[in-house]
């Protein structure tokens, strides 16, 4: 399986797991993420935040880590890359407004690369005009937002093309999994994980 180089647009304030956990597991499996963000640099880090369920109308949010970023928005070229990474969170809410970062979402669908969104990366890609027609999932008080943008609301994981997108970090496995699927990444798992658990 040949490396793709990735890249993954996050900001101040984006959600903790679902910064952390694609950026670690994609480069677990061989592949290169960069992570960039609008007016920072290569080095600089951004906020995250998590956001826990348990059991309110919305989630409860509070401070995450600093992640940081390897390399610079404005030094980097879409057309190098071979897939696309949008976490969620609140960084999508101002993320959305950069014509950087809507053209550079434009580039991947255009080319019809690879894109994995979850949770309020919907917020982006309604931005961008890129969901329309298309099925996409979003945390649950995004629906509206999907339809309104063209796009057909999917409560759980769900590859449409070259997009595969989740509601939030707790379909971390399964969106994964479909993004390895799209990527054509081959991951050994199952009955390999079972007897390391038994030894």
């Amino acid at each position: 399986m040949p490396a793709k180089r990735l890249l993954m647009i996050v900001g101040d304030f984006g959600e903790d797991y679902e910064t952390m956990v694609p950026f670690q597991a994609l480069q677990a499996v061989g592949h290169k993420v960069e992570a960039v963000c609008p007016e920072k640099g290569e080095g600089d880090t951004v906020k995250t935040a998590v956001h826990d369920f348990r059991g309110d109308q919305t989630y409860v949010e509070s401070r995450g880590h600093d992640f940081r970023l390897t390399a610079s928005m404005d030094e980097i070229d879409p057309a190098e890359y071979d897939g696309l990474v949008l976490p969620g969170g609140r960084a999508p809410e101002y993320l959305r407004t950069y014509d950087e970062v809507l053209d550079a979402v434009r580039h991947f669908f255009e080319a019809d690369k690879p894109v994995a969104a979850i949770c309020h990366a919907a917020q982006i890609l309604a931005a961008a005009d890129v969901i329309e027609g298309r099925t996409c999932a979003a945390y649950s008080a995004l629906e509206s937002d999907v339809e309104s943008a063209g796009g057909e609301y999917y409560d759980g994981v769900t590859t449409d093309g070259n997009l595969v997108t989740g509601r939030d970090w707790s379909d971390h496995v399964e969106w994964l999994a479909q993004f390895f699927d799209v990527l054509g990444t081959e991951v050994e798992h199952g009955d390999r994980v079972a007897e390391r658990a038994e030894d």
